[in-house]
């Protein structure tokens, strides 16, 4: 089932116009909720991060945090969902393709879920990643629908045999293509301000608040790729990925080489937050 025109019908039901601003354009904002026991995970963040990226773009959205959430946790439960993701997405609407804004155009709102398991294998031996330079626009802090730089990076990572790639404007690292980064050097979490710069993560947000409960010092700052190949350990956040360990970076290891006792500490952490025991 979709959520969609505020309705819940089957997906073949679902027709999205050709002329939806969306296809032409790009020109909407989207947000993935995870659902751990049945249950949207931090809906709050996600709420007020869709709502900046809307504001960023002019986009009006049409329902209030309340009803949206009522909507997805619907979607769940009448899909059978334990453990996954809620795929959401607004478009501008559909109208005659002109780079201006319609005057009359109504927001197109769908969402759907996908069962999705913890990404247990790569959580415990961590994944290699690649750096590329950061080519993307300006408002990465935008959860918008312009995402094909992101598309090409994680690629080329794959093609190299990497999980993911790791953005650099300049050798100052952003994010990698699809999460935020975080490093530790002696017993210190850095990770890149939430400015434009970076796609403010939810995962990221629920990392430093664990960390800093579990007595661990984490700073916001940008740090370079000479500091991210001298750290002593790293690890990428985010909604599907949760806390997931980095051991190398363009083949040359980080710290050991295997995941470290501070990332460790995350994951347990994190774990105790969705309500596991680890």
């Amino acid at each position: 089932m979709y959520w969609y025109d505020q309705q819940f019908i089957p997906a073949e039901a679902v027709r999205i116009s050709p002329q939806d601003r969306g296809y032409y354009f790009g020109d909407g904002v989207y947000e993935v909720y995870r659902v751990y026991n049945g249950r949207l995970f931090e809906p709050g963040l996600h709420f007020a991060r869709l709502a900046r990226s809307a504001a960023g773009i002019k986009l009006a959205l049409p329902f209030g945090e309340a009803e949206l959430q009522r909507a997805l946790e619907e979607l769940v439960l009448r899909n059978e969902v334990s453990e996954g993701t809620v795929y959401l997405q607004i478009t501008r609407g559909a109208a005659p393709r002109n780079h201006l804004f319609p005057a009359d155009a109504r927001p197109v709102v769908m969402a759907y879920c996908n069962e999705m398991p913890r990404p247990a294998a790569a959580m415990e031996a961590g994944i290699r990643t690649i750096t590329l330079e950061d080519t993307r626009w300006l408002h990465c802090d935008y959860k918008t629908l312009n995402l094909l730089a992101n598309v090409l990076a994680k690629q080329t990572a794959a093609e190299r045999g990497a999980g993911d790639a790791i953005l650099h404007r300049g050798g100052t690292v952003t994010e990698s293509s699809a999460s935020n980064v975080m490093i530790v050097k002696d017993g210190r979490i850095l990770t890149h301000p939430a400015d434009n710069l970076i796609l403010h993560g939810v995962t990221r947000a629920v990392a430093l608040r664990l960390a800093r409960a579990e007595g661990i010092p984490a700073e916001e700052r940008a740090f370079t790729v000479d500091e991210l190949l001298a750290a002593d350990e790293a690890f990428v956040t985010g909604t599907t990925v949760e806390v997931t360990p980095i051991i190398s970076v363009d083949d040359r290891p980080i710290g050991s080489g295997v995941p470290g006792p501070i990332t460790r500490r995350l994951q347990m952490a994190f774990a105790r937050a969705i309500g596991l025991d680890r």
